[in-house]
């Protein structure tokens, strides 16, 4: 069992409302905050990259992990920041979004237990080249960049894990920026709401039409109206904030190839 406790991992987050760094939150499109439970901080087994990892190259890095909780909407990173910490999510899940210059952003990937945020850091100095935000309130293990280097410089299966998941990373980023160029709203918008369902490993997933808008890159209005048409069909329930996926078939039927596209590419390179 690893030992990190619950009650230590509560300690880490006093101010869940700050950058785990110390800094205040950044804006992130969201003007209706959502009074939503953040989970219990769990434990670095939880993540599946760390719970892969052979005994041995994990006991390296365990002294150096700790545990915490973080609410919706976050900002871990912005483009352009030094990556100093690295975060393995158990729960929830982080959006990667390319920013531009007049402040516009649009997500490039979604990243859960399945994954890991700032990796590469582990192979030397980095710069983030994307904000990183919570998407849905998550619990996740990090460890200091700094440390993490010092590991992976000694084990082929850390150094491996930053380098199999950076190309994850970058398969994400491909299909969901053809995915934007060539299909409608609604396919995106059925699409994005599978990923996030299979990220938090749950059918309800708390998500404001300002938000949803800015992960999409379209205006509030064209969600307004999908999430209206995809309700009305029957396959979600959308109120105050709150998407419950009632028939994921449909969703299915209805969202585009990129789906099953990022499952497939997915599991190629775990």
């Amino acid at each position: 069992m690893v030992p990190i406790s619950k009650a230590s991992a509560g300690r880490l987050s006093e101010r869940p409302s700050l950058h785990p760094c110390g800094k205040s939150a950044r804006p992130t499109g969201r003007d209706i905050a959502l009074a939503i439970t953040i989970p219990n901080a769990g434990l670095p087994l939880d993540n599946k990259l760390l719970a892969s990892l052979p005994r041995g190259d994990f006991d390296r890095l365990l002294p150096h992990l700790s545990t915490l909780p973080l609410q919706q909407g976050v900002v871990l990173l912005e483009a352009g920041d030094e990556v100093d910490q690295i975060y393995f999510p158990h729960s929830g899940m982080l959006s990667l979004l390319a920013v531009l210059r007049d402040g516009k952003a649009i997500e490039t990937a979604t990243v859960g237990r399945e994954g890991v945020v700032g990796a590469m850091a582990g192979l030397g100095l980095y710069k983030s080249l994307v904000r990183v935000v919570v998407q849905m309130p998550l619990s996740c293990t990090k460890i200091a960049a700094t440390h993490f280097r010092t590991v992976a410089a000694a084990s082929d299966p850390v150094r491996n894990l930053a380098i199999r998941y950076n190309e994850v990373l970058l398969s994400q980023a491909r299909v969901t920026a053809a995915c934007n160029a060539l299909h409608s709203i609604e396919a995106r918008f059925c699409r994005w709401l599978l990923q996030c369902a299979d990220r938090a490993a749950s059918d309800t997933i708390p998500l404001t039409q300002e938000f949803l808008a800015e992960m999409l890159g379209v205006r509030r209005t064209s969600v307004t109206e999908v999430a209206s048409k995809v309700q009305s069909a029957g396959a979600i329930t959308y109120s105050r904030g709150v998407i419950r996926i009632l028939d994921r078939a449909a969703l299915m039927r209805t969202s585009c190839e990129c789906y099953e596209t990022l499952l497939d590419q997915s599991a190629a390179l775990a």
